[in-house]
């Protein structure tokens, strides 16, 4: 559609981000409501991501998405932060307010459980434990959500013992931290696994984990969604687990930056996995 002067603009602030599918995702909201605005990538080399934000609102923009390497710099940027985005520490939607101010939040927390409860409806945290692999950025998303639903416990399992437990400060509740080698052994009395490193995704080494000692009630999530079914997810799968991809956290952790910078509360539906997977 032709844009017009009063067209709004957000986009999506990383390094690189070409491969970013967050256009692919907003172009589809925004052509399916005929809006009058336009999402676009924002390639910002880490040495300028902070003025780069804070410039937002000079230009006009309704805001921005954030993506790596940039998170935690959006979170010193903003004018302002929510709870849970200090909480994770880091940012990865910013809204400029009427006063051209900057708002920083985190969605992937809310993206995350949306997509499990969708995926898997009969999961319930207050069915066991949860056995999270890897404490990255996006793992303290995953951990926060979990222990905000009500998990009893949440295992931390990671290479460094020393970042597992920083993030179990951090975010606090009932965390536990457990090293690597003992992976497969953590997953004793589990009712939820979810992989949230990069192992498995293509392009990198395999995610090696027996699952043996998983329960046959337990629910598989990686977050990987490139390939869309991981080898751990066809693995949970053939062993009759219920499984849920991680292209679904993406699609609802863009839908509160939607509804702030365009006015519409877009939904997730086949239509808009079909559109950003290029079916």
């Amino acid at each position: 559609m032709m844009l017009s002067g009063k067209a709004r603009i957000a986009g999506i602030i990383g390094w690189p981000v070409s491969h970013s599918r967050s256009p692919r995702l907003h172009g589809h909201w925004l052509q399916r409501h005929g809006i009058d605005g336009a999402y676009v990538p924002l390639a910002v080399r880490p040495n300028h991501a902070e003025h780069a934000i804070r410039t937002l609102p000079l230009l006009g923009f309704a805001g921005a998405n954030v993506t790596v390497p940039h998170k935690q710099t959006a979170l010193m940027a903003a004018d302002r932060v929510d709870s849970v985005a200090r909480r994770i520490g880091a940012v990865n939607t910013l809204v400029v307010e009427p006063d051209g101010t900057l708002h920083g939040s985190n969605t992937d927390a809310h993206g995350f459980l949306a997509n499990l409860q969708e995926g898997a409806p009969r999961w319930r945290a207050k069915d066991g434990p949860a056995v999270v692999l890897g404490a990255g950025g996006a793992a303290r998303a995953v951990i926060a959500a979990l222990v905000d639903a009500g998990v009893p416990a949440v295992r931390i399992v990671n290479r460094s013992l020393e970042r597992a437990e920083s993030v179990a400060a951090d975010i606090g509740g009932p965390i536990h931290v457990i090293p690597w080698a003992d992976r497969a052994i953590a997953l004793g009395e589990a009712a939820l696994l979810v992989n949230t490193t990069t192992l498995g995704m293509s392009g990198q080494p395999e995610l090696d984990l027996d699952l043996d000692g998983l329960p046959p009630g337990a629910v598989v999530n990686d977050i990987v969604y490139v390939p869309l079914e991981t080898a751990l997810l066809a693995e949970a799968r053939r062993r009759g687990h219920a499984v849920v991809d991680g292209l679904g956290m993406l699609l609802h952790q863009a839908r509160p930056g939607f509804a702030a910078w365009f006015g519409v509360d877009p939904v997730v539906d086949e239509e808009l996995r079909r559109a950003v997977l290029g079916g």
